[in-house]
């Protein structure tokens, strides 16, 4: 029986993959999806017929987890295709979907779509070769090989991980002494059941680490860029500020947050997610700084628009003629344009002066 191939997936997050090789991707995912099921149903039913079902509960539900979250991805991804008839948005928006993290339990939220099929793949092997499902199995010499290909692949996931690399060092000197033992003649069915199941955990492990560490490195990225955003506006606030306070009478009292003080962004996650609430703090306070020194600013601005407009419709009605409202217009104005300018008492001045303005009732009016 040949055995599902995962699918190579297109392009990368957030650029448009272009239409053919998502048409491609979604038949080979399709495709990936039924065999690696009936490969499940059949594992399922291997494990239920074992000696000690209960040993192997645990790594069956998590690859059905991981195969059913594929699965609602791949129909997020059929809804979003609508049968080719997709634009650079939609096929933008299905890369996010291909390489974006999935939404589910069970692990699966800690990996893309790519991630979770090498994960669900990585534990089918591991429950094949403990349940003996593989009649391959019975070849030592090709499950040494598969062992050798699993800690090369474990290699280029562990990376610079100094911690990884001591575990797939230690898992190689198991491997290179059981084939000795084998190239003697011993029976090594045993232990290399064991280190089988132990490389596919530590694959099964490094390819969540590998998720985090891509996760976490996007957080800081999106967190360095929120902080040197709030740096860059600080210029201008401090700019608002010192306007404010020599054109206002009675400005606001609050001091204008100092992004710098909240240090480098760190690079663990625990201490990057107290960096990011103490920088959503800190964007709260610089918001509401800028809104109460410029609502004053904002406001004397709006009251000198008022008071020309008050002053052209009294000089269309003719109440401009009126001693009175000549005054209240001088006063008015002088209140608005002083500085420091007292708002409060500019606002009554240009409210009176509003009343002043009204148009007087017609003689026909008065007269009924």
């Amino acid at each position: 029986m040949s055995r599902p191939v995962a699918p190579e997936a297109p392009g990368r997050l957030g650029e448009a993959i272009p239409a053919a090789d998502l048409m491609a991707y979604l038949g080979a995912l399709e495709t990936w999806l039924d065999a690696r099921r009936t490969e499940l149903d059949r594992l399922d039913a291997a494990a239920q017929a074992a000696a000690t079902p209960d040993a192997y509960t645990a790594d069956l539900v998590l690859a059905l987890s991981l195969w059913q979250a594929i699965r609602g991805r791949a129909d997020e991804l059929r809804v979003t295709w609508d049968s080719g008839r997709v634009d650079a948005v939609a096929r933008e928006k299905m890369s996010v979907l291909v390489w974006g993290r999935l939404d589910s339990g069970s692990g699966a939220a800690l990996v893309s779509l790519v991630e979770a099929v090498k994960l669900c793949d990585a534990l089918v092997v591991q429950l094949r070769t403990r349940l003996s499902f593989d009649p391959h199995t019975a070849d030592q010499v090709a499950r040494l090989r598969g062992v050798r290909a699993e800690l090369v692949r474990c290699e280029d996931l562990a990376g610079s991980d100094g911690d990884a690399r001591g575990r797939i060092e230690a898992l190689r000197g198991r491997l290179d002494r059981l084939v000795a033992q084998a190239a003697r003649g011993a029976d090594v069915s045993g232990p290399l059941a064991e280190l089988e199941t132990e490389v596919a955990r530590a694959e099964r492990d490094l390819i969540v680490a590998s998720a985090q560490r891509r996760e976490l490195g996007r957080d800081r990225s999106r967190t360095t860029e929120r902080r040197d955003a709030l740096e860059g506006r600080e210029p201008a606030l401090r700019e608002l500020v010192t306007r404010c306070r020599r054109e206002i009478a009675h400005p606001p009292r609050l001091a204008v947050p100092d992004v710098s003080r909240l240090g480098p962004v760190p690079d663990s996650r625990f201490e990057l997610d107290a960096y990011s609430a103490r920088l959503d703090a800190v964007a709260r306070a610089v918001q509401t700084v800028e809104d109460a020194y410029a609502r004053p600013l904002r406001e004397r601005a709006e009251l000198r628009y008022s008071l020309e407009k008050l002053s052209a419709k009294a000089d269309a009605n003719g109440r401009s003629a009126s001693p009175t409202v000549r005054a209240g217009l001088t006063e008015a104005r002088d209140a608005v344009e002083a500085t420091p300018c007292d708002v409060v008492l500019a606002r009554f001045l240009v409210e009176q002066y509003h009343f002043l303005t009204r148009d007087l009732p017609t003689s026909e009016g008065a007269s009924s």
